[in-house]
């Protein structure tokens, strides 16, 4: 069984997955930094790019959104298929055109300098199916039982489809949770989605370009439509006032989930009851450590992430290739629950110890996609690479925990090292002799870090006496006690 909880603050939204007293999953809202998927604009074509079949969409935000020819709908088909007469794709440029206007929803978060991604394929989400207003199809998730049980839910749905006329027309598609639904449930929910697209497309008609049309879930509502399953125990919430709004939202659209709602009175703030805090520190750490004593380094980069598994002071085992296949067990777990707690995405590459046994290698593997099937998350896992490495992708629809909570280093920028005190001493002594051959005033003052004067006072001196001498002028050395190593300047006098 696995609890929620629901830390909520006017700023801050955080909410846990906790198993078995492990924390499996961790989800952050900031009011002012809210994620954008699912909401509907009204957009207007800033610019056509032929040559990426793309286009720039303003909607209003501070970088211009992204609509691919894949993701444009025209003519209840999506961009996939447009094609002309002779069989070729359809161009953009002959689709849509500059200062058009689009209704659009993203389907993708605005992630480092990268805008949003759009489509005109709109879809809204419901308990229990997900509404599709420009299409007629009606599909079933394929995590639903058998085929025979997908069919009669898919003639179960055409029925109520036809029966159901407020808002006219549309396709739908059954999402996981509507296995057991009723009859009763179902036609509530079409009807609440029909009424949600009409809302849409009334406002579309009379709003400028950079309106938003309509705005998902926030987190503590999706709580209840996409977090709670028959293994949830109960969810806590700190909130009177949101737990009454939870309790609201739940007797209309989850009437199952009230039950395990309850508001959390306890003197302790609620993340202390599972040591939460500690957990998202050490999330955001670079190294990771195992119970036995081996351990992880997880290094986030724009193109990928790469997780490498060392034995450490692990020697429990009774010989070498045994602590090397116990160790790698360990992490393929380990790998998969903190891909869930820092929401790491994209391409991944896994570098577990090299194992000389079939046997081991198989056994890892085996385990690490039994861990990745219990992600929320689409997950594509490849076997062992030549080089014994393990590839992998895990669909990237918001920021890592790191990139959310985190900011580059104003020191190093990012990279994670910075220069020494002897490289920043060479840097100085370059950019006096440039400064140099460009000026001549009567005295160079270099203004440093203490350790880089330091060196310039005491390893350094001949080099800095020899410089003095070459260019004919003094150079003096202040130190200035908050300036980190690689910070300097130089000062003409």
């Amino acid at each position: 069984m696995e609890d929620i909880l629901i830390n909520w603050s006017p700023q801050e939204t955080r909410v846990a997955v906790v198993e078995n007293g492990a924390v499996q999953e961790l989800h952050v809202e900031r009011t002012l930094e809210r994620g954008l998927v699912g909401n509907v604009y009204s957009g207007r074509v800033a610019r056509v790019l032929p040559g990426m079949q793309s286009a720039f969409i303003d909607i209003g935000l501070e970088r211009a959104a992204f609509l691919h020819v894949a993701d444009l709908h025209i003519a209840g088909q999506a961009g996939r298929g447009h094609h002309a007469e002779n069989g070729t794709p359809t161009p953009i440029e002959r689709l849509v055109f500059e200062g058009q206007a689009l209704t659009v929803q993203v389907i993708k978060d605005p992630i480092g300098t990268k805008g949003a991604r759009l489509s005109t394929q709109i879809s809204i989400a419901g308990r229990m199916l997900v509404h599709l207003p420009q299409d007629e199809h009606i599909g079933i998730s394929q995590k639903i039982g058998s085929p025979e049980a997908r069919e009669q839910l898919r003639q179960r749905m055409q029925a109520l489809v036809g029966k159901a006329d407020e808002g006219g027309g549309g396709g739908f598609i059954l999402r996981t949770n509507a296995e057991d639904a009723s009859d009763e449930e179902l036609g509530s929910d079409i009807a609440y989605l029909r009424k949600t697209w009409a809302t849409i497309r009334e406002r579309s008609f009379r709003s400028p370009p950079g309106t938003l049309l309509h705005q998902d879930l926030s987190l503590v509502e999706r709580v209840l439509r996409d977090l709670v399953s028959e293994r949830t125990g109960s969810i806590r919430i700190d909130s009177r006032m949101q737990y009454e709004v939870l309790h609201g939202f739940g007797e209309t659209y989850m009437p199952a989930a009230v039950a395990k709602l309850e508001h959390y009175r306890g003197e302790r703030p609620i993340f202390d009851l599972y040591n939460i805090d500690g957990e998202i520190d050490r999330a955001l750490a670079r190294r990771v450590d195992l119970k036995s004593g081996g351990y992880l380094i997880i290094d986030q980069t724009e193109a990928m992430t790469t997780i490498d598994v060392n034995t450490g002071g692990f020697v429990g085992a009774r010989n070498f290739d045994d602590t090397i296949f116990k160790t790698n067990l360990e992490a393929a777990g380990a790998i998969a629950r903190q891909l869930r707690l820092r929401n790491l995405g994209g391409i991944i590459i896994v570098d577990f110890i090299d194992m000389t046994r079939e046997e081991h290698r198989a056994s890892v593997l085996s385990e690490f996609r039994k861990q990745l099937a219990k992600d929320r998350t689409k997950v594509t896992v490849g076997g062992f690479t030549q080089l014994g490495l393990v590839e992998m992708t895990r669909k990237r629809t918001r920021e890592s925990l790191a990139r959310m909570l985190c900011e580059p280093c104003p020191t190093c920028e990012g990279r994670g090292q910075v220069k020494t005190a002897r490289s920043v001493c060479y840097d100085i002594m370059r950019e006096i002799l440039r400064e140099a051959r460009q000026f001549s005033p009567k005295e160079f003052r270099v203004v440093a870090a203490a350790n880089v004067v330091e060196m310039l006072l005491d390893e350094e001196s001949q080099h800095l006496a020899g410089l003095s001498d070459f260019i004919g002028k003094p150079i003096s050395l202040t130190a200035e006690p908050t300036n980190q190593t690689e910070h300097y300047d130089i000062v003409l006098l």
